[in-house]
């Protein structure tokens, strides 16, 4: 009887914790990587347990991986705007002309205009950016006191971004947050201090995709199936959006609306315009959409996504080995780095982040060693690792943190994955988030440095067949003459 009855109270705790009211649906956490960071950085797995870092450890390096904050929309995606405001003045003019109904339709839409109109620049760091940043800074600084308790020098704390403005701001919000009060400079005691950038045209630790032929030839090969891949999604809400407003809404208009309530949520904080036209669970596929073009085109879905990365990766563990060698040959103080701080872009933190083999379950790690393709994350309902609003939201970072542990320590130097200031689990290293750097070294990075960037981004030309070179003469007597002139419009475009 006691038995039953035990039974009977497990069987009841289990429906009260699987009925109990989920939270509200908040759509500024599924805005893929148009998401703002204090939307999503504190959405953690709650069944994780972070590992104690073991007594007597301290750190002594860090290396932050961070993309830009919140940003204003690009001049292409603004024009996409106001072409979604004329279409959708279109759209109501021509159902007011068919005497439909028009009680379905929501207010904001009549006159509508984009918040962005006759703004003539685009894509900069917003306000909302510039703060994410610097507070980011202030609790780094916060959480490891030891790490930026030395006067400011750039040898120490290296301080890099790339030539895109928005980085670099983002290199200027932060720095302002983390020598906050350490300076003479105004009531807020600032100090100056150094941003260094490589040209865009060589910067392969931040901007490698900007640098890689064969990438560039990939991508560009892909888009078109994977956009495949995300019509029949756009072709079902499309006919929803139709059913539910009575308005002709194309595909297109669809795929505008997503952009213009991404933005809306994240840049203005209103939810219920554009976002408010679709339900929920369309919210939650539209995000999907995102995160499988990320995954194709930046993550785990072709191995030369992230490859390309090695340049980076080898930079922040060489970092490690030169912070490993100052203590062991007790370098004298602010005689050597204690961080490396980079900003940059999705495109950056994405491949860094696979390189690293996060958001993969263990047979997923291995599937990557092996340079096996992953299956694409599963639609919804279904659940995901790879998030784009987790994987890089704007701000979104990896934090790299390596440990000087004592002697009787189970090893003498560890590293500690923060994924969005949180620790993050590490397939490669059994699952744990606090990793002994031998390991780390063997089962993370080494396998990845047989990639030489140049040998994965350079495209190998065949040496093109060499043709006798004609005169200018000779081409002008080849048009007159040849019967293709009647149809010339072509040619004329060729240089004579």
């Amino acid at each position: 009887m006691a038995m039953r009855i035990a039974t009977f109270l497990i069987i009841l705790l289990v429906v009260f914790k699987h009925s109990a009211p989920m939270e509200p649906f908040d759509v500024r956490q599924h805005l893929s990587t148009v998401s703002r960071y204090g939307a999503v950085k504190d959405i953690a797995d709650i069944t994780f347990v972070p590992s104690n870092v073991p007594d007597g450890c301290s750190p002594i390096h860090l290396n932050l991986v961070a993309r830009h904050g919140t940003r204003s929309p690009t001049k292409k995606r603004m024009r996409e705007l106001d072409e979604l405001a004329t279409h959708l003045e279109l759209l109501l003019r021509d159902a007011k002309e068919q005497n439909l109904s028009m009680k379905k339709v929501p207010a904001w839409l009549w006159g509508w205009q984009s918040p962005w109109k006759g703004k003539v620049t685009g894509g900069e760091l917003t306000d909302v950016g510039e703060v994410e940043l610097y507070h980011l800074a202030i609790r780094i600084r916060e959480r490891f006191p030891d790490l930026f308790n030395e006067e400011y020098h750039p040898d120490i704390y290296t301080i890099k971004a790339t030539q895109v403005p928005r980085a670099s701001a983002s290199a200027v919000a932060f720095g302002m947050g983390l020598f906050s009060g350490n300076g003479s400079l105004g009531p807020g005691h600032h100090r100056a201090f150094a941003v260094t950038s490589e040209s865009r045209a060589s910067d392969i630790l931040l901007r490698f995709f900007d640098c890689c032929q064969n990438y560039k030839d990939f991508k560009k090969s892909q888009e078109p199936a994977v956009d495949e891949l995300k019509e029949p999604i756009f072709d079902e809400i499309t006919a929803a959006l139709r059913k539910r407003y009575g308005l002709t809404f194309t595909r297109q208009d669809t795929s505008s609306l997503w952009f213009l309530c991404k933005q809306e949520a994240s840049l203005l904080d209103i939810t219920d315009q554009a976002c408010g036209l679709f339900s929920p669970s369309e919210v939650a596929l539209l995000e999907w959409t995102d995160d499988l073009e990320h995954f194709i085109l930046k993550g785990y879905g072709k191995s030369l996504n992230y490859q390309m990365g090695v340049p980076l990766l080898k930079d922040v563990f060489e970092s490690m080995e030169q912070a490993i060698k100052a203590k062991e040959e007790n370098y004298a103080p602010r005689s050597y780095e204690k961080a490396r701080l980079r900003f940059a872009h999705a495109e950056t933190v994405v491949p860094f982040s696979c390189l690293l083999g996060l958001f993969l379950e263990q047979s997923e790690f291995e599937q990557i060693q092996r340079e096996e393709p992953l299956k694409y994350p599963p639609k919804p309902p279904q659940k995901r690792n790879w998030k784009g609003s987790t994987v890089a939201p704007f701000a979104g970072n990896n934090m790299l943190v390596l440990y000087s542990c004592p002697a009787t320590s189970s090893s003498k130097y560890f590293v500690q994955i923060f994924h969005n200031e949180h620790p993050i689990l590490m397939p490669g290293c059994n699952n744990s988030d606090l990793c002994p750097f031998e390991v780390f070294k063997e089962r993370i990075v080494t396998p990845h440095m047989k990639h030489e960037y140049h040998a994965v981004c350079n495209v190998k030309l065949e040496k093109p067949e060499q043709k006798p070179t004609k005169s200018k003469f000779s081409q002008l007597l080849h048009w007159l003459f040849s019967p293709r002139n009647k149809d010339n419009t072509g040619f004329l475009k060729d240089d004579l």
